[in-house]
């Protein structure tokens, strides 16, 4: 199983994506609040389609009680800052994802608080700012998906 986790995500349609994503792959999902958005918004439901009954969603009051729920847990943090590349890290089930908001990322007392192993980020073009928040954790979770072997369901 893996934990994608979203900080303060401010755009309905991809949280809604993330979800749908969650829903098909088995991953559990954890929101950090304040959230940009309702969880009842046309946006985000739309997104999602019917897939959010087939979600796993906890939405958690800050980065603390989520991490603190988490505890034990592997916890790696994507970041256009982090030093190790999401393909060449080894990843386990159980392990949790932390994603920073679309506009502004992670804030650099979280992501510091992380081994610089489990800061990991996907290669762009030079002179790349950023991909699309669920776009960046499709690649992370497909990815980790891949090396636990897909849950051994194909």
């Amino acid at each position: 199983m893996i934990d994608v986790i979203l900080y303060q995500p401010e755009i309905p349609p991809n949280t809604g994506n993330i979800i749908r994503l969650c829903a098909n792959t088995g991953a559990k999902l954890h929101l950090i609040q304040p959230l940009g958005f309702t969880l009842e918004d046309k946006q985000l439901l739309r997104a999602g389609l019917d897939y959010h009954e087939f979600a796993s969603i906890t939405v958690h009051a800050s980065w603390k009680a989520c991490a603190e729920q988490l505890r034990g847990r592997r916890l790696f943090a994507a970041s256009t800052k982090g030093k190790q590349r999401y393909d060449l890290a080894s990843f386990e089930s159980g392990d949790a994802f932390l994603f920073g908001a679309e506009s502004r990322g992670l804030p650099a007392e979280i992501l510091e608080s992380f081994p610089e192993r489990h800061r990991i980020r996907i290669p762009m073009a030079s002179g790349s700012r950023s991909l699309n928040l669920s776009n960046t954790v499709a690649i992370v979770v497909y990815e980790a998906w891949r090396q636990i072997g897909f849950g051994k369901t194909l």
